[in-house]
């Protein structure tokens, strides 16, 4: 029967961090993916480019991951963000700092990211085992103690690091398997539900597909709560779909839409076009230059405004005439145009699946969960990281951020751990 100091089940960006940690203990490691092929995540993430971290100050960090990010500050001050950096220099990949802190490798592509830490655990000698899964996690007297494969193999094992990730692009693996290992130690499952996701509407222009494909910038997007007052603003780009609202700032805005929806069958959005313009400003300036050319339509006027499709679309949805000139204006209908510049609400009543999701939020509480060595309170032995944990972020290097401390603190204290006992 095989026996290791470490089994680390999932080959994410997580689990290859612990792998990889493990290892430099001096610990015997396993590393077990159910795919064919390891950092699948990681070689998608960024556009293929992976963006690896941020650096940003930890503070402004945490504040981007508003699914317990709070919990990682213990984290933070045993490996943080820099440390990161210079993990990836260290392996040779030079990286180069882009808009918002974001962090990517200077060649642009994210399989030097993936090889390097392919490279790392060839150096370590950690075991891989790809397209195996992994049945159950075994425990004994409450201590993680070993697996069980789907092929009735029983592996034994000092420590176990479960890397499976949570429920969102199961094309890589994540399928949600380890959630059942954890609740068998003892754990909670918190509520699960997809983040960083797009959302769905029945409103008749979504429904006639009168805006898809239209991109709005820099934005600023809300979600209201019942009372219609903002919960969440983020100021980004977003497009119109045939089934809803995508982009960066509507899938910011998602995991907000999915706990309003709890209070409410239908929340809505309020689209600011005009950010750093008040209501009056916006009004002032664009009367001034449609009386600044008295024969121009008002359409021709107002274009440099806004993209045409959504000028238009505004101009219908306050009875104004694109071909009217502004001496035949109806003050109240540019007043109302105005508004809806500013205050355009889309009602919407969901998101797309889990699966669709960028990111899970939700999974093992954090409660439970020793915040500077990822180990389980609950049972010896056993060890968290990455998205399996209840810790999501927004998209912008923050989640893989979360999940390369917590795989790199998750798989050093397995590794200190079993060797401790294998001396005992």
């Amino acid at each position: 029967m095989n026996h290791f100091d470490v089994i680390v089940i999932g080959g994410g960006p997580s689990g290859l961090m612990a792998a990889i940690a493990a290892g430099e203990q001096g610990a015997d490691v396993l590393l077990i993916d159910k795919g064919n092929k390891l950092g699948r995540k990681l070689a998608i993430s960024g556009g293929g480019r992976c963006n690896v971290t941020n650096r940003l100050p930890i503070d402004e960090i945490i504040r981007h991951i508003p699914g317990n990010g709070r919990f990682l500050y213990s984290a933070f001050s045993e490996f943080n963000n820099e440390d990161i950096i210079k993990f990836f220099e260290r392996l040779g990949v030079k990286l180069k700092e882009e808009d918002h802190g974001r962090m990517f490798p200077v060649s642009d592509k994210a399989q030097s990211v993936v090889d390097a830490l392919l490279n790392r655990l060839e150096q370590l000698h950690v075991r891989i085992r790809a397209n195996e899964k992994v049945k159950t996690v075994l425990y004994e007297d409450q201590k993680a103690c070993g697996i069980i494969t789907n092929n009735d193999e029983k592996i034994l094992a000092g420590a176990v690091v479960v890397a499976v990730g949570g429920k969102s692009v199961p094309h890589t693996g994540s399928t949600g398997d380890g959630y059942e290992w954890a609740e068998k130690a003892g754990h909670k499952i918190t509520e699960l539900f997809p983040t960083e996701v797009p959302v769905t509407s029945s409103e008749p222009f979504i429904k006639q597909k009168t805006l898809q494909g239209l991109s709005l910038r820099n934005v600023a997007l809300s979600v209201l709560n019942k009372k219609g007052k903002p919960v969440i603003t983020h100021q980004m780009d977003m497009i119109f779909t045939h089934f809803g609202l995508s982009g960066p700032a509507v899938l910011r805005c998602s995991q907000f839409v999915v706990k309003e929806l709890k209070k409410q069958e239908s929340v809505r959005l309020k689209i600011d076009l005009f950010p750093d313009l008040h209501e009056e400003q916006l009004f002032q300036q664009m009367q001034k230059e449609l009386k600044d050319a008295p024969k121009k339509s008002v359409k021709n006027v107002l274009k440099a405004w806004m993209q045409e499709r959504y000028l238009l679309f505004l101009f219908e949805r306050n009875q104004i005439d694109p071909s009217e000139t502004f001496s035949s204006l109806s003050k109240e209908r540019f007043r109302s145009f105005v508004k809806d510049c500013k205050e355009f609400t889309v009602s919407v009543n969901g998101t797309l699946s889990l699966e669709k999701a960028f990111v899970t939020g939700g999974g093992v509480s954090v409660k439970e969960i020793d915040p500077k060595k990822m180990a389980s309170k609950k049972t010896d032995g056993l060890y968290f990281c990455g998205e399996i944990l209840d810790i999501h972020g927004y998209t912008g290097g923050y989640n893989i951020t979360s999940a390369l401390v917590t795989g790199r603190l998750a798989g050093l204290n397995a590794g200190k751990f079993s060797i401790g006992q294998r001396k005992k």
